[in-house]
């Protein structure tokens, strides 16, 4: 769709120039004039003026102390495939039913591996276990263990198994070898394929020492170079593990099986008049293992509820849709479960997705999702309509005079799977482990040197790690752009809609502050797996 549209009534218009006033939002009220939650839960929000009046950054801190609670009792996180995440899903579920829209949990497969390394001699321990996430066959072999080409003494350095020429062949003559391999100098597939081609029945990778590199290792594949799976068990462990398992006579059992653990993504709707053009918004519910995961992903999941509680009696011309997806952080998981159960007449009645991931950090920037590609040449292919939801939150922030500047649309956070299928996406960042910069502490505050989340993906993501501020502001753009969209996508994807009650107005985007044109940073983060060494 062209970005200058300007529809026609009964659909939300997007700017052709920044001199064209672009009808979308009445400016939002301040927290400061919030109107009491009785009144709030008791009145059908269904203006713009009327929602912001109710959803807070206060109100979004009692579903992150709920959350941070949760991981308090559960070993400190809320991971996907522990209890503290299946205490987060009924959290979701309770809240969600008792503002009275329609539940459903999706639930999907999710296979999980089940590494071990067993030392049997000269001592009998059980070794940490890490695994590959692709490339290793199932099984189970209990022999020998046979050292090829170690350099334990020069931790990073030598190049143990990257040519066919490290491996005795005599020594692998037998039915059940183990072929123990350093990291370092070459891919772990190459590694881990040289040992097989030399009779190996199975292969431990152990980390190389360096600093960081001591434990078991994750996240990475032995698809690469070599690019098909093997016919044996491969599995990694720690660099002290390597140096006990070298002792001569040293035998071990080494497995690897899969098991299915069924996960679940909560899905809770909104009737709307139109059942078939439905508002899509999501944010990612689970932790990483590491912390509770508060502003990485409470903040988003935490937003979402807000607003959910405070539109309960809200009747709009387009079915509202929230998602709060699983296995996010191994992957994107839930999500692409989710988008892959649909059929194609399931995936064409989705209008648009809004996708809410770490709005909170606490040294921020205000990002949205770069759709017209101003700043970052997207990885991916932008759907159309996409730059007209990017335009409507830069719309919402011009209107509050905050600062804005756009994050790579990168397809690396839960819209990837919507927008492989075609469906407009976008959505709002606060930042991860990117550096802020003198000139960005400049606009936003905050201070220069320091990640934009310094406590990402680590133990202290907790209650203490959120900016309230930036909490705030997104949960009113986040609840602006839902409530537009549920009364009119014309903009989008050429639906009309209905007219939002009360009216809308926002002026045209300010443009971004430009502050990533150098290069670097506004990137969420990675979640592919690493063949190299």
């Amino acid at each position: 769709m062209n970005r200058s549209r300007i529809t026609g009534r009964g659909g939300l218009a997007l700017a052709a120039s920044a001199a064209t006033a672009v009808a979308l939002a009445m400016a939002p009220v301040s927290a400061a004039t919030a109107a009491p939650a009785a009144k709030c839960d008791n009145r059908n929000n269904n203006t713009i003026a009327k929602l912001l009046e109710c959803v807070s950054a206060e109100g979004a801190m009692e579903h992150l102390e709920a959350f941070q609670q949760i991981a308090d009792e559960n070993n400190g996180n809320r991971a996907v495939d522990t209890a503290g995440y299946e205490a987060s899903v009924d959290y979701v579920v309770e809240t969600m039913e008792a503002a009275g829209w329609t539940v459903s949990i999706d639930e999907f497969d999710y296979f999980v591996p089940i590494p071990t390394v067993h030392q049997l001699t000269p001592q009998d321990v059980n070794h940490p276990a890490g695994y590959f996430v692709t490339g290793s066959a199932e099984g189970s072999v209990t022999g020998n263990v046979i050292p090829v080409d170690l350099a334990l003494g020069t931790p990073g350095g030598g190049t143990s198994g990257c040519q066919p020429e490290d491996f005795d062949l005599t020594l692998f003559e037998g039915d059940n070898d183990i072929a123990l391999i350093q990291r370092g100098a070459c891919e772990f597939g190459i590694k881990a394929r040289n040992a097989q081609n030399a009779g190996a029945e199975a292969v431990i990778i152990f980390n190389n020492g360096t600093p960081g590199n001591t434990g078991p290792m994750s996240n990475v594949t032995l698809i690469g170079a070599n690019p098909t799976a093997l016919d044996i068990p491969v599995v990694n462990t720690s660099f002290a593990a390597g140096g006990a398992l070298a002792v001569p006579g040293s035998t071990a059992t080494v497995s690897m099986f899969i098991e299915n653990h069924p996960q679940q993504n909560v899905i809770a709707e909104l009737p709307g008049r139109n059942a078939d053009n439905v508002v899509m918004a999501g944010a990612h519910l689970d932790s990483v293992p590491a912390g509770p995961g508060i502003n990485d992903n409470g903040s988003g999941s935490a937003a979402l509820l807000e607003v959910a509680e405070s539109m309960r009696k809200v009747k709009p011309q387009n079915t509202v849709r929230f998602a709060w997806w699983a296995a996010e952080e191994v992957g994107l998981v839930g999500s692409q479960a989710y988008v892959d159960g649909l059929s194609q007449a399931e995936k064409d009645r989705i209008a648009l997705y809004l996708n809410f991931d770490m709005v909170a950090s606490p040294n921020y920037i205000f990002m949205v999702y770069d759709g017209d590609e101003s700043t970052f040449e997207a990885p991916v292919v932008v759907p159309e309509g996409s730059v007209q939801i990017e335009d409507m939150f830069e719309s919402y922030f011009t209107s509050v005079g905050v600062p804005y500047d756009d994050a790579e649309f990168s397809g690396r956070s839960d819209y990837e799977a919507f927008i492989l299928a075609g469906i407009p996406a976008g959505g709002l960042f606060t930042g991860a482990e990117d550096e802020k910069t003198a000139e960005q502490a400049e606009i936003w505050g905050g201070t220069a040197g320091e990640w934009l989340d310094p406590c990402y993906h680590q133990a202290c993501d907790d209650i203490d790690n959120v900016s309230m501020d930036a909490l705030g502001v997104n949960t009113d753009a986040i609840a602006l752009s839902v409530l537009a969209y549920s009364y009119s996508t014309e903009a989008v994807n050429g639906v009309r809609g209905a007219n939002v009650p009360g009216g809308l107005k926002l002026p045209a985007p300010a443009g971004a502050e430009g502050t990533w044109a150098g290069g670097g940073g506004g990137l969420h983060p990675d979640h592919g797996h690493h063949s190299a060494s």
